[in-house]
C-alpha cells in the first residue's frame, strides 16, 4: 500500500481487500493491543469500535501518561473522547506552529502505517526515534491529522 497512491482510481472493492489484507498483516500487533486492552477493562476502559478509524478503541484506558497509543487496529486511549483537538508534536516541540488536530485523525494514520508494515512497524518505529517530533511516523500522523493526506511515513514532504 503506497501513501495515498491512486487514492481515486481504487474500486471499493479493491480498497475494501487491501484493509483486509492489511488487517491480516498487522494481526500480531493488533492481538497485542487486544490484550492490553482487555486487561484494561476491570479498571474502567471501555471498547467502541470506530469504523471510520479501522480501530476497536479502548477508551479510559487507565495507564500511560495520556493521550493515545495505538497497536494495529487497536487504540488505547486514556481520555473518553478521541475526537478531541491535540496540539502536533512539532508544535508541542517548539519547531514548528501548526493548528491543532483531531487526535482520532493522528491515530487513524498510525492505523494505516502499522497495516501497510504489519510486524515491521513497531521494530521501525522504534528504530526511528520513537515517541519524539523527529520520528518521520509521527510526523506523518500530523502531516495526515493536518491535511487528510500523506500518512506514509517517507512521502515527499512538500514545504511551504
Amino acid at each position: 500500500m503506497a501513501a495515498d497512491a491512486g487514492r481515486g482510481r481504487l474500486s471499493p472493492a479493491s480498497r475494501a481487500l487491501l484493509r483486509v489484507l492489511g488487517a491480516i498483516w498487522t494481526a500480531p500487533n493488533t492481538l497485542i493491543g487486544l490484550l492490553a486492552g482487555l486487561t484494561a477493562v476491570p479498571f474502567g476502559a471501555r471498547p467502541r469500535w470506530r469504523g471510520g478509524d479501522l480501530a476497536l478503541v479502548f477508551h479510559g484506558y487507565p495507564l500511560g501518561p495520556g493521550g493515545a497509543m495505538t497497536l494495529g487496529n487497536v487504540i488505547l486511549h486514556t481520555g473518553h473522547d478521541l475526537d478531541v483537538r491535540v496540539c502536533t508534536y512539532a508544535h508541542r516541540a517548539g519547531r514548528a506552529r501548526e493548528a491543532e488536530v483531531r487526535l482520532c485523525d493522528h491515530e487513524r494514520a498510525h492505523v494505516l502505517q502499522y497495516m501497510a508494515l504489519g510486524p515491521l512497524f513497531l521494530p521501525l518505529y522504534l528504530l526511528c526515534g520513537g515517541i519524539s517530533a523527529r520520528n518521520p511516523f509521527e510526523r506523518a500522523a500530523d502531516r495526515y491529522a493536518l491535511t487528510g493526506r500523506g500518512w506514509w511515513p517517507w512521502a515527499q514532504e512538500k514545504s511551504g
